[in-house]
């Protein structure tokens, strides 16, 4: 009787880790695909907008009010995740109304552009939150960590913004609403086929319980705020940066190999981050990485030119490359598994919501009114002072950590 039990048991075990390594994998597609998709496009909304004679300041309103509406609509993601459980659900969607609506981003009304990004932002607010919940339980499930699951997104991202460029060398700007639409559509099939949802949606806590629980923590908030401080610099490279290397004298083609370079530097970041969090933990590999951000954009302040611009992206894995995991894990690790989602949802809306407002407006009025040096100097200055913010946050972790093993 104990053999039979045995055997069930292993062969239980087996097809457990069978089921694990298959879900893995479909994830390390869906994040290529995602990767292709938004490298291939995002970068170049603002030159698409720009070519149609709109300044860098008006193309920033229009990010930040988009972004802006899909931070008070985030909840609602929430709540269809943690009440409704349809994670797999609003990851499909999340996927496809972006796709169907890129093409209108070739209409000459700042109104319907407005409105346009405001749409496409809402449903994309989400990928992120939801398709993170679903690698970290298949990391945990397939014994490996997180960073083997996001590197593929790194990978789709520096493959998608070099072929951009190629892509550009050959058919208008405002032909690239073609491959996004596209690697989208295999996103959302591959997302099809995910589980209903994972166990982090299964969540005894709701949405709103957990974000008033993770609101009255300290540290959390200060770890909110330098995240804030930090990130906010990231869009003057994902919003800005085509058009400030063009500014400085850069061509299309040079554009898509400073793109290439800055997302493959992921790759080493992802496989070696596993290592670093063990050895460093989250708050001093995120403190590590907000001094690879200042160093970033300390160096493009002091010489803005072509040369330089795409040598400077090798930090952009060292920066948000080992930042980003850190974050991630850190939030998992604070959270815990019954208020995950709703950890991952809040950091999501303050690292790219609020960042994203305030970075897309700031850095689209400086850019305008100084050039690149006036944008790269906020911007090393933003750093810095989320620096600061993060250290005490480190400083923090480390006197309860010795707390605990006094008690």
């Amino acid at each position: 009787m104990r053999s039979r039990h045995m055997k069930a048991y292993k062969e239980k075990t087996k097809a457990d880790s069978n089921d694990a390594r298959r879900v893995l994998l479909k994830l390390q597609g869906l994040y290529l695909f995602m990767g292709l998709a938004g490298g291939m496009f995002n970068p170049y909304i603002n030159p698409i907008l720009v070519e149609q004679g709109f300044s860098s300041k008006e193309t920033g309103y229009i990010m930040a009010f988009g972004t802006l509406v899909s931070i008070i609509l985030q909840p609602i993601w929430g709540i269809l995740v943690d009440k409704f459980k349809k994670t797999r659900f609003v990851l499909v969607i999340s996927l496809l109304v972006p796709a169907s609506l890129a093409y209108f981003y070739n209409i000459q009304v700042y109104i319907i552009l407005i409105l346009i990004y405001t749409l496409c932002t809402i449903f994309q607010v989400t990928q992120i939150p939801v398709a993170d919940s679903y690698a970290v339980t298949a990391a945990r499930a397939a014994n490996t960590s997180y960073g083997m699951i996001r590197l593929f997104g790194s990978i789709g991202t520096g493959v998608g913004g070099f072929a951009a460029g190629m892509y550009l060398s050959q058919f208008s700007i405002h032909m690239l609403w073609l491959p996004f639409l596209m690697f989208n559509v295999l996103s959302a099939i591959l997302a099809s086929t995910l589980p209903r949802q994972t166990s982090i949606s299964s969540s005894s806590v709701t949405f709103s319980v957990g974000l008033a629980r993770l609101l009255r923590n300290r540290t959390f908030l200060l770890f909110l705020t330098g995240c804030f401080l930090v990130n906010q610099t990231l869009t003057a490279f994902n919003s800005f940066f085509v058009i400030s290397f063009q500014m400085a004298g850069g061509s299309v083609t040079m554009t898509g190999t400073a793109l290439l370079l800055a997302s493959i530097t992921n790759v080493p970041s992802m496989l070696a981050a596993a290592f670093i969090l063990r050895k460093w933990g989250h708050e001093r590999t995120m403190l590590l990485a907000a001094g690879a951000y200042m160093l970033r954009w300390g160096i493009q302040w002091l010489w803005p030119t072509p040369e330089v611009m795409i040598g400077v992206q090798v930090l952009h894995g060292l920066s948000f490359g080992f930042f980003y995991i850190a974050a991630v894990e850190y939030v998992a690790s604070v959270t815990g598994r019954e208020m995950q989602a709703t950890g991952q949802s809040l950091f999501n809306m303050v690292f790219a919501g609020l960042g994203g407002i305030v970075g897309n407006m700031l850095n689209g009025y400086l850019l305008d009114s100084g050039g690149p040096s006036l944008m790269y100097l906020s911007c090393t200055i933003s750093a810095a002072l989320g620096s600061v913010i993060l250290y005490i946050v480190s400083r923090q972790a480390k006197e309860q950590r010795r707390s605990y093993s006094l008690e």
